[in-house]
């Protein structure tokens, strides 16, 4: 575990954003969160996880950002046990996020960048983390992970997402897209090409962000799901 909190500077910004998110009981997590901070600058350089150089972006862009999905999954799916994939999870965002705040989930982090997924398991290794690991691999190659939540960030097209990680869900699982400005044209094409759709689009507020993000529920609207969560 960190021994002393990094980023001292971070620390009032990130209580505030917590307490904005209705987290406040998370403040108890604000030395990984920010552990995990130091560690993404850190080995940014070496590993090209993000395009963001400057901390106090990746606080808001990356940290903040995770952050505020973390209320509406607790609302809505959390339970103890409960298992997550993170689908082209990069620098495990927002699967490293997810993994601090809830401990009693578990939550593997996809990407097919070696250097990711290495980074990955030196961050959660620094930080304690048991509840996380990381698989390298082509998502829609790998065994399905039957995950009660497949999750992506900024990482395809909805139906791209769908196509090739589908398979991962659990049957009766969730598949969870976060997005920008909600993605108009990418649902006509789920839908059109995919017999998928949109259940529901949860507007999220990110703290000292000025910019629309969302998180989509997809689900599938032709039949069953079939033995490992696929149509």
């Amino acid at each position: 575990m960190i021994a002393d909190i990094p980023f001292p500077q971070f620390r009032e910004r990130l209580e505030a954003a917590l307490d904005s998110l209705g987290m406040t009981q998370d403040r108890a997590q604000v030395p990984a969160l920010l552990g995990y901070l130091w560690q993404l600058r850190h080995w940014n350089k070496a590993y090209n996880l993000t395009a963001i150089r400057d901390p106090e972006k990746m606080l808001v862009q990356h940290v903040f950002d995770s952050l505020a999905i973390v209320p509406e999954l607790r609302a809505r799916w959390a339970r103890p046990g409960l298992k997550v994939a993170d689908m082209g999870s990069g620098a495990g965002l927002p699967g490293i996020i997810l993994a601090i705040c809830q401990p009693d989930w578990s939550v593997v982090c996809v990407d097919a960048v070696g250097k990711k997924t290495a980074f990955i398991r030196q961050a959660a290794g620094v930080l304690g983390l048991k509840n996380v690991r990381a698989e390298h691999g082509r998502i829609e190659s790998m065994d399905s992970l039957r995950a009660d939540i497949v999750i992506s960030r900024a990482f395809a097209s909805l139906s791209d997402f769908v196509r090739v990680a589908a398979h991962h869900r659990a049957p009766g699982g969730a598949m969870l897209a976060m997005k920008g400005q909600d993605p108009v044209a990418e649902r006509a094409a789920l839908e059109a090409d995919m017999g998928w759709s949109v259940k529901s689009a949860i507007e999220l507020s990110v703290p000292e962000m000025d910019a629309h993000r969302c998180l989509l529920e997809l689900e599938y609207e032709q039949g069953l799901n079939g033995p490992e969560g696929t149509p």
